[in-house]
């Protein structure tokens, strides 16, 4: 049984995630360690996560753990309270970007990570064979509630930047929250770093009236409109969970994640005088680019923060992130981290005088397209395979890190099935856009042609 995709275990409420799923769930975790050090739980603002982080704290209290059930947060100040709690495990019902009717479970371990393939594995076999861990009613455990996490959060944050000059800037920001967990902490993190926010989608609402959860280009509309519109010096703009964040330049241009990575990184070793920056194999080749002249060298891992923040772990990465816009400052911890890049970039762009236009002007530039198209969960596997094999067919050379990635006269492109949805992703650069767009497309009609002929089989 395979529950856990990408990021953690996400599924549609109501079908299969159920009241009586999360209870299997918990029950398996709760197998899984020891009473002792408490369990953390926490939560993104999405219409079940209430209901079923109830289940989960009940479920593990009743299997003899203690609980701090933390509340709404960002998926970052879980992973950020876990280690600091004296926690050994970390328990959050989100979804992250993925549309409304979905959520999910990710598990944490003890150091802030998350957790590694192996305690996926055992907690879905927990699930299969439905253990449950029985108490007398003199070991049940408790549930203790700790409202002090968005602040710990945001201090230590603030502690990481030089607060006073980006004060000294006097920032105006225009902030959409995406109607998700970020409200509870981002928009008292700017304010408090002397910005001038103004706020887009900044209540919690998780059926997302706003726009979709998912910070891309045509869900950002508005706030690259209302970023010009008011003169904002940029427009910041989070997913539903708070562990990716977007930006719009004060023209209105909307900035691709790949961009943000590419700034960050090199600027993080420029500071360090060198080091390791890690990133998936959808990273764009402007990162290598970018960082080579000042010593760096860049480490690729296949697609996912669990990969990305264990290889930086190993290899003592100075940065590391992926073209989403989720990115990873290990001085402050090993997680994806939206807030801590907002004000990043704000700490870049006081360092430097600049604005965010400017900042990313000398660049390289390539253009990244990214593309998707639906797929059978049950025909991943030879759906990548006839596309692994006609790409072969006319590439200069193959990477099968995750999924294919297929180098081609003047750019390349990257094929490989969600972890988090029934669809593939289908990623395609070169310096010139029209290539770009050829090879997307191209990618897109492999993935298509092969889910048809694979339907039409008996």
């Amino acid at each position: 049984m395979r529950l856990f995709g990408t990021n953690g275990i996400r599924e549609v409420v109501g079908e299969k995630l159920t009241a009586p799923f999360v209870t299997r769930v918990a029950g398996a975790i709760a197998a899984m360690v020891s009473p002792g050090r408490p369990i953390v739980v926490g939560r993104d603002g999405r219409t079940s996560s209430l209901a079923f982080a109830h289940i989960a704290s009940s479920t593990l209290a009743l299997a003899g753990h203690r609980v701090i059930d933390v509340g709404l947060l960002p998926t970052p100040a879980v992973q950020f309270l876990v280690p600091r709690l004296g926690a050994q495990l970390g328990v959050i019902l989100t979804a992250s970007h993925n549309p409304p009717e979905f959520n999910g479970v990710k598990l944490i371990a003890a150091d802030g990570l998350e957790v590694i393939r192996s305690f996926e594995e055992g907690v879905e076999a927990g699930v299969e064979r439905d253990v449950t861990t029985a108490v007398p009613y003199t070991g049940i455990g408790t549930v203790q509630q700790d409202a002090s996490g968005a602040d710990r959060y945001i201090d230590a944050i603030v502690g990481r930047v030089d607060a006073a000059r980006i004060g000294a800037r006097a920032f105006t920001v225009v902030l959409d929250c995406g109607n998700g967990a970020s409200v509870a902490t981002s928009p008292s993190l700017l304010r408090r770093l002397g910005c001038r926010v103004i706020t887009l989608n900044g209540q919690v609402d998780g059926t997302f009236p706003g726009h979709l959860s998912e910070p891309t280009e045509a869900n950002l509309r508005d706030l690259a409109r209302v970023v010009p519109a008011v003169g904002a010096d940029l427009g910041i703009a989070h997913d539903g969970d708070a562990d990716r964040a977007i930006f719009v330049e004060a023209g209105g241009r909307y900035v691709p994640g790949e961009e943000t990575l590419t700034l960050l990184a090199q600027d993080a070793v420029a500071t360090a005088k060198g080091g390791v920056v890690v990133t998936p194999v959808s990273a764009s080749q402007a990162v290598e680019d970018a960082v080579r002249p000042f010593g760096g060298t860049v480490v690729y891992t296949r697609i996912g923060s669990p990969a990305v923040t264990h290889e930086m772990q190993d290899r003592h990465a100075v940065f590391g992130g992926e073209e989403n816009g989720g990115l990873i400052f290990p001085a402050h911890q090993l997680a994806r981290d939206g807030a801590m890049t907002a004000v990043a970039v704000l700490d870049l762009l006081a360092r430097r005088g600049t604005g965010l236009a400017e900042a990313l002007a000398d660049l390289p530039h390539y253009t990244l397209v990214k593309e998707k198209v639906a797929c059978p969960v049950a025909l991943r596997q030879p759906v990548l395979e006839r596309v692994a094999a006609s790409l072969a067919k006319d590439s200069e050379r193959v990477l099968t890190l995750d999924g294919v990635k297929a180098y081609r006269t003047g750019g390349w492109i990257l094929v490989r099935p969600s972890g988090t949805e029934p669809q593939f992703r289908v990623f395609a650069e070169s310096k010139d856009p029209a290539t770009a767009r050829s090879l997307a497309a191209s990618g897109l009609s492999l993935v298509r042609a092969a889910v048809e002929a694979l339907e039409r089989t008996p």
